[in-house]
């Protein structure tokens, strides 16, 4: 995900997107620790596209103050 779309969204829809992504995050850990991870990139997309909303998220609260 593009941080222009991050941008465009809520931050309730930032917020619930990162809820997904960590429980999609554990999953994969999950498989790749049993050996059944297809995408071992889909990991470190994921790790980055949650550290985009939560800086995001960051940027409009230091903005509100």
């Amino acid at each position: 995900m593009k941080i222009e779309e991050i941008r465009k969204l809520s931050n309730e829809e930032i917020t619930k997107k990162i809820e997904e992504y960590k429980e999609e995050l554990f999953n994969l850990r999950f498989s790749q620790a049993t050996g059944n991870l297809e995408k071992p990139s889909r990991i470190k997309e994921l790790r980055k596209t949650v550290a985009r909303m939560k800086t995001v998220l960051r940027e409009r609260e230091l903005e509100n103050n």
